[in-house]
């Protein structure tokens, strides 16, 4: 027996179940967690890089300095944060969201 045929035959259950669907769809909707500003972390960027003997003045010179240098001229840059360490050095990239 298809649907209609029993819709047509039985009225009243075809009324009950078209309302017991609108009230599962009501009672979804309410219950639906959406927020106008969802947590979002920024997309982040990090380069880590190394050079054997090298001492923080030279990390920063030779390496973490040409590095932002390069790397700055990516748009949508918010924050460009570095740091030269014994051996290493480390670059940290923060875009904006879009429409931020």
């Amino acid at each position: 027996m298809k649907i209609s045929d029993v819709s047509i035959s039985r009225p009243v259950l075809a009324t009950m179940g078209s309302l017991a669907l609108v009230l599962f769809g009501v009672l979804g909707y309410l219950r639906l967690p959406v927020r106008e500003l969802p947590d979002i972390d920024p997309p982040i960027v990090s380069v880590e890089t190394s050079l054997r003997g090298a001492n923080p003045r030279v990390m920063e010179s030779s390496v973490t300095d040409v590095l932002e240098e390069e790397l700055s001229t990516a748009e949508g840059i918010r924050t460009l944060t570095s740091s030269s360490n014994e051996q290493r050095s480390s670059v940290r990239l923060e875009f904006g969201l879009a429409g931020c």
